[in-house]
This record gives structure tokens, sequence and C-alpha cells, in this order.
């Protein structure tokens, strides 16, 4: 089906269910949870309205003019209902972490960008008691850990393993035959519910060749599956990295993700996008995505650090850099500590501009994302991308800066990355909406008060304003306050529509 007509039919069919919903209820229903007098906005539809909203089983079953009668019922006058949050891109599945996401309005945290293998490691230290749902891409650094170095790394940290951004897999070339060992296990993965293949193509910038390159399109290409790749780093603003996966895409057909663009181009964020615009106009299926923090945030094992000279590539120096785990700024003397310590920890390094953000949002398509690091524990510091990400652009960018409409903000929170992944997952046909018979993940705010408290240096304090966070039915936040007990997430699966 063409596209534009298929987005043409699920929009009215969307809005059909929206308006068959205020009829469907009556005041005689009793709803497992009600949310009563709220702005409703659906950025689908772009319906923005005083509705009611009706919950059962964990789904929409009723969105009416007239208050309904629940088992539980949220009092949202004066606030804004509206799809949960989709965070396409996070790399901290722990218990701890997900208390602060939550908090956030985030009710799907997925791994895209690195991804593990088997995808369903992800979820391990979630389980037994997720509070959101999650998600992974195949990773391609762990089958490459698995082929070149001959053990089994799932996941960045899994059950007390580590893997090092400066291990043979991150450094050796293939050869053919392990090349197509490689291509085995990408394959296997996406049988097994991988939502893409994940591609830390700077990471090992000199170990991945166009051979290998191109063996990762055409896998992904076979299973309509996207490519979610950190493209190759070169002088800032050089469009080369990008150029060589639009190409690939192009030649093969899989659909392409080019992760964190702000913080990639940096000044050449509008040559980048005409790219993009370019390779679409030639068939391409390709979007991307930006944080709202200006930091990057990576290990400082990465090659860039290592190999090339970081201080040029990012117009930077040393005293730009914090040591994240205890927020201390470096100077020339512990950079060199830290780095020949063998521990490789993690750096925040501040580099990006807020005019290259906003230049970001200019493109209708554009996603917004956390790109959050690790973290395990309120002693040991991250980056504020894992509190404060999606209340800081709705009190930052919408409310003080103007900078997007409340519903173009929702829709590249939520709608825009239920649309790219429900090409390979069908559950994500039915979140980022709030619709009758969509998943039941809601937040309500006070548009007025939405705030990020994150910050560098106190990366866990909570927003202000972000009132209810319900995934599949079950408030997780209430009263702006964590409900301990609820473990409503479950693992997020490609061609796999149960949401289980």
């Amino acid at each position: 089906m063409n596209t534009t007509i298929r987005a043409i039919s699920l929009s009215l069919i969307a809005s059909t269910l929206l308006i068959s919903g205020a009829h469907a209820a009556t005041s005689t229903e009793v709803y497992d949870l009600v949310i009563n007098e709220g702005r409703v906005i659906d950025p689908e539809t772009e319906f923005d309205g005083l509705r009611n909203v009706g919950i059962r089983a964990g789904r929409i079953v009723a969105i009416s003019d007239t208050q309904l009668t629940g088992k539980q019922t949220i009092d949202a006058r004066g606030q804004v209902v509206a799809p949960g949050f989709i965070d396409i891109h996070s790399h901290t599945p722990t218990q701890f972490a997900q208390r602060i996401n939550v908090r956030d309005g985030i009710t799907t945290a997925l791994d895209t960008e690195a991804g593990a293998l088997p995808v369903a490691a992800y979820g391990d230290n979630l389980r037994p008691t997720p509070m959101l749902n999650y998600g992974a891409s195949v990773g391609h650094y762990a089958a490459r850990i698995k082929v070149i170095e001959g053990r089994d790394q799932p996941y960045f940290f899994y059950r007390g393993q580590y893997a090092s951004m400066s291990s043979a897999a991150f450094e050796q070339p293939a050869s053919p035959e392990q090349i197509e060992q490689i291509r085995g296990l990408l394959e296997d993965g996406l049988k097994n519910g991988g939502l893409g293949i994940g591609l830390l193509l700077d990471y090992m910038r000199d170990a991945v060749g166009e051979e290998e390159l191109r063996m990762i399109f055409e896998t992904a290409a076979a299973f309509d599956a996207p490519v979610f790749t950190h493209v190759r780093r070169g002088l800032p603003g050089d469009p080369a990295g990008l150029d060589e996966v639009l190409e690939m895409a192009l030649a093969t057909g899989a659909p392409l993700f080019i992760c964190h663009i702000t913080h990639n181009a940096m000044g050449g964020v509008k040559q980048w996008l005409s790219k993009i615009d370019a390779a679409r106009a030639r068939g391409a299926r390709v979007t991307t995505e930006t944080l709202s923090y200006l930091a990057g945030g990576t290990s400082i094992d990465a090659d860039v650090f290592r190999k090339r000279d970081w201080r040029r590539i990012f117009d930077i120096d040393y005293g730009d850099v914090q040591w994240v785990a205890t927020g201390e700024w470096l100077t020339e003397e512990t950079w060199h500590q830290y780095a020949n310590s063998g521990d490789g920890g993690m750096v925040n390094h501040h580099y990006v501009k807020e005019s290259w953000l906003l230049e970001a949002l200019d493109w209708p398509d554009m996603m917004i994302s956390t790109d959050a690091l690790p973290s395990f524990s309120a002693q040991q510091l991250s980056n504020p991308n894992i509190g404060g990400s999606f209340s800081l652009v709705l009190g930052k960018y919408v409310r003080e800066k103007g900078a997007m409409t409340l519903s173009d903000a929702l829709s590249r929170m939520s709608l825009k990355q239920a649309q790219w992944l429900q090409q390979i997952a069908p559950a994500f046909a039915r979140k980022g909406r709030l619709q009758v018979g969509a998943d039941a993940d809601i937040v309500v705010f006070d548009p007025d008060t939405i705030a990020a408290g994150a910050d560098y240096g106190n990366p866990y304090a909570p927003p202000t304003g972000m009132n209810w966070v319900i995934v599949n039915g079950i408030p997780v936040v209430a009263d702006g306050h964590l409900v301990d007990g609820p473990a409503p997430g479950v693992q997020l699966f490609a061609n796999d529509d149960s949401g289980n």
C-alpha cells in the first residue's frame, strides 16, 4: 500500500475509534481505571480536547465527553493526558534506572543503538519486576564478541560481566569466514525478536570494513529490519560517515536510523538533514533522532578518545569533560589518570550547542530520545538524560522557547517512535496513541509546571509536574510519587503482536 494512503487510512480509522469511544461509554460501566476531566491529546489524529478516559485490562476502551466511573479514578483537571513516552535509545535496563525513567514519563525503554544478543538478555536486570516496557535490537557488537573473542557477552553488562570497547571485537577486522558467522548470529537474533540491528560503527571504525558493513545491511534488508547506527565520526560537520550508511541503505533497501544526529553532525546539522531528505527522495527509508541534553556521554575507552584527536574533533578541551561517576570536571592530569586506569568509566563531554538542537527540531520527523548511560545506584552518578530528557523538552522547548507545539512534541516523544517500530514489531501499532484500542501507556502532567529537575552532577532529581505515569493500565507514578509494587512492564519483540 502507498505509504501516504496507508497513513491517511490509519489516521481516519484512529479518528473513528476516538469518536466512537465517546459513544461507546455508558454511565453504568465500571472501568479498572478512569482519568476524568483531562485535556486529552492524541498526536496521531491531532485531537486536543477535554475528555474522560476509561481503561480495562491494560487497554484504552473508552474516550468520552461524560465522566466515567472506575475502580480507581484520577482527577486530571488542568492536566494533559497523553501517550507515554517511548525512549528508542537508552542503555540502562536496571532496577534502579527504571525508577528514575518512569518519573520522566517513560513507559517504554529500548536499546536500539547497541542492542543485545540474544535480545531476551536485555531484560535480565529488569525481571521479574519491570515497571516499564522494554526491548532491544540485535547487538552486532555482541555477535562480534562471540565470533572474534569466543565468548558470550549478551549485553554491555550481564551478570557481573562487562564489555570493553578496547577489546579485540572492537579492534580486529573480521575474516570472510567470521563475517558469515556474524551474519548467522544476526539472523538468529532477528528471528528471535530483535527490533533491528544495533551497529556501533564509530566505536569499531577500524574493525568493520565494507564487506562486513554490506553484510549487516543485507541481513537487515532480508528481514525488513532497521539498522540503528552511530555513524563513523570525522572532523566537525564532516558528512562522510552519514554518506556511507545512506548509500548502503539505498543499495540494499534496509531501513536506516541515524542515532543522535546533533551529536555527530554538530554544526553541520542542516547539511546532514538535507542529505537525509535527498536519500528519502531516492527511496531510502531513513530517519533520525536528537537528545535534549547537550553533552555527549560515553566510555572513556571509546575509539574516538583512544585513537583520535578528540579535542579537535569535538572542539573542546580537558576542562569540558566530566567524570560521570562523581560529576568531577577533569584536568589534563585527571583525564590521563582515568584513561589509563583500564576501568572504562563514563564521561560527559560538553560540546553540543543549543542552536544545533533547535535546527534539528525544525526537521518535521525528528524524534527525541535519552541515550541514557548505565545507572545502578544513587551513589553512582549518571548523566541527567536518564531522569529529565522529556520533561526538559516540555518545560524548556515547548513552554518557554516555543520551539514546538505541545502536540508536536508529544509526537516526537511517542508517536514517531511507534510508527517507525511497528514496521517490524506490530505491538507498537498500539503505542504512541491516545485512542480506543491503544495500550494504556499514559502520562498525566501539568503543562504549566512541567520541568526537568535533573542536571549534570545531580542526574536523579525528579521532574516537577509529571503527576501520573501509567504502564499497561497500571499506575507506576501517582501524584508525582513512585508506586512501589506494580511490575506491569513487558518485553517487546519483533513480529509479536501480544506485547509480551
